[in-house]
């Protein structure tokens, strides 16, 4: 028997001192949290950070797990961070088409690929923590 072979992301939802969220505009995706693969050798949190600064410029620190989405049938799980801004400053790159900070309102109704919007609100959510979301 093979061994399972699975996909492990980590994304950020990174807040500002305006509370406005930051998106990316992926050019599969649209709009977007930052996030990607964590890297063999690496950790969950390093890898939401290096994913942020690569995807829009921004440093971040993280401040909190979130919780985890797993795609069952695609065998991806997905880990989910609460992080803020401590430096960089807003750049596109070949990950994304677009970056920017919106107020949250603006941000959820930007967001529109699967359960994505669902995630953020998770993570904004202090109720829902922490999650674990099969589907």
């Amino acid at each position: 028997m093979n061994p399972p072979k699975h996909i492990v992301s980590a994304a950020a939802i990174v807040l500002n001192e305006n509370n406005e969220i930051l998106l990316i505009k992926g050019p599969r995706r649209g709009w977007e949290m930052p996030g990607g693969q964590v890297e063999e050798g690496e950790s969950l949190k390093n890898a939401a950070i290096r994913e942020t600064k690569e995807e829009s410029g921004i440093e971040i620190e993280i401040t909190k797990f979130c919780g985890v989405f797993q795609n069952v049938s695609d065998c991806i799980c997905n880990t989910l961070f609460l992080g803020k801004p401590v430096g960089g400053k807003l750049t596109t790159s070949l990950e994304s088409l677009e970056v920017g900070f919106f107020p949250i309102e603006d941000a959820m109704e930007m967001v529109t690929w699967k359960n994505f919007r669902q995630r953020i609100d998770y993570c904004l959510n202090e109720e829902f923590q922490p999650f674990y979301v099969d589907f």
